[in-house]
């Protein structure tokens, strides 16, 4: 189920960012995808992601965040960075058909989608692409509190390498949110979900993601 792409532009409280959208016929939902701190939303592996998602018959929606958009190293503060996902979710919300309309993310856009949920973004649910549950190396500065308030179905797609998240850690964060809250656990995978020993381009990485998503999307839906 293929989808042609098309460029979109997004005010963001006076600033415009980029975005690109692609709806396959009658899709089952739509997606919103945000990048992570350090890659915009033409980075292979979200590119990869989201063409896998249109052909299994998801609508997408990735952005730019404003510091990615303005050319900037460093990310967005919280304020400013929910108040992107909030302007995006309602030009996704304009273009849909009444399908369910999903927020997900990698690293610190999936974390960013979280609080503007928190923050009363609607959304029928959240996919997290490796949540940075705290920074390497410092189990002790987690960043969970926002989550324990949130009903909606979430995702948690994590390698089981990833320094960004103890699974010890975030077994017992999903545990005390509950039973909406899922683990996918990516086997060998790190931050970026490579895997040691396995050779595939960020495109192909991104891609292999699709299927668990769309899977949760649909028992979701």
């Amino acid at each position: 189920m293929s989808a042609t792409e098309s460029r979109v532009t997004i005010d963001v409280d006076g600033t415009s960012v980029s975005g690109i959208y692609a709806r396959p016929d009658k899709p089952l939902a739509t997606l919103v995808l945000a990048h992570g701190a350090g890659a915009g939303m033409e980075h292979p592996f979200l590119g990869g992601l989201a063409h896998a998602l249109n052909d299994d018959g998801v609508a997408t929606l990735r952005f730019n965040f404003p510091y990615r958009e303005a050319g900037k190293r460093f990310p967005d503060r919280p304020p400013a960075a929910i108040a992107a996902w909030k302007a995006v979710m309602e030009v996704a919300a304009s273009r849909s058909e009444g399908e369910p309309l999903w927020a997900a993310g990698k690293s610190f856009g999936g974390r960013m989608a979280s609080m503007a949920v928190a923050e009363g973004m609607p959304a029928a649910g959240l996919v997290y692409l490796g949540y940075p549950l705290h920074p390497p190396g410092k189990p002790e500065k987690l960043r969970d509190e926002h989550l324990y308030g949130l009903t909606l179905p979430m995702l948690f797609l994590q390698g089981t390498r990833d320094t960004f998240a103890t699974p010890e850690l975030l077994e017992n964060v999903a545990a005390r949110i509950g039973p909406t809250a899922t683990i996918e656990w990516w086997d060998g995978g790190d931050h970026s979900f490579e895997r040691v020993g396995v050779k595939k381009n960020a495109a192909d990485t991104g891609a292999s993601l699709a299927a668990p998503v769309s899977a949760f999307l649909r028992k979701n839906g």
